[in-house]
């Protein structure tokens, strides 16, 4: 039988702390979060691989789906610079994990997802790991849940090909938005900052991530 308990103790020494993540409430909530319990049953054994996880198999008109692996999810957060304070909004939650971190580290968290059967399993993991200042609801990724926004910090969950305005109108002054722009394997980690009516974006590493259904560019008209 699998020891969670340790290999979540070795994911956090030796995967995240070696890339570079300093932060203690990053590290304490990646430390006391089970990983595990946000998998279905026959994927817990790898929950704690440095990878990324199928969660939801590709169906029709439905894309595959992964839980983001731990070492990327952490810096992303980092670079997010979260207080405890923040009210924040994770677009794409899958099965939950990400927003249970979120929780540790923000006052309150909107975790969208577009996919409801996924939004239901989300809703049970938290609610069995006694996390209640979640809020999981349905909808389009990409249009963001603008209705309880504006948020301090906004996280995609996944790569997308460009962020769209709509999420950037729902930053308060001086929010983050944090997000992966790119599909290919050194994709820049993108930290965009709301400042007077602007929204300045800065790079802070490189990484290879999977995709969030809905963010593709425009295709343009050619003659």
């Amino acid at each position: 039988m699998t020891d969670f308990a340790s290999a979540r103790a070795t994911m956090v020494d030796t995967q995240i702390r070696t890339e570079g993540v300093t932060d203690h409430d990053v590290l304490r909530a990646m430390a006391e979060i089970p990983r595990e319990r946000f998998l279905p049953a026959a994927s817990r054994q790898f929950a704690y691989i440095d990878d990324d996880i199928l969660v939801a198999e590709p169906a029709a008109g439905r894309p595959a789906r992964y839980l983001m692996r731990p070492t990327p999810l952490a810096r992303l957060m980092q670079e997010a610079e979260i207080g405890q304070s923040d009210f924040v909004l994770v677009v794409g939650c899958p099965t939950g994990y990400s927003a249970a971190i979120l929780a540790r580290l923000a006052g309150s968290v909107v975790a969208l997802e577009s996919d409801e059967e996924l939004a239901a399993k989300a809703s049970e993991n938290l609610l069995d790991q006694g996390i209640d200042n979640v809020a999981v609801v349905t909808g389009p990724l990409e249009a963001g849940y603008p209705s309880e926004g504006p948020y301090d910090v906004i996280l995609l969950g996944g790569a997308v090909e460009t962020v769209p305005q709509n999420l950037f109108d729902q930053l308060k002054e001086g929010g983050r938005l944090v997000a992966v722009v790119g599909y290919g394997r050194a994709a820049p980690a993108m930290v965009y900052t709301h400042t007077d009516d602007d929204f300045g974006g800065r790079a802070v590493f490189d990484v290879h991530l999977p995709p969030l259904p809905g963010f593709q560019a425009p295709k343009s008209f050619v003659f």
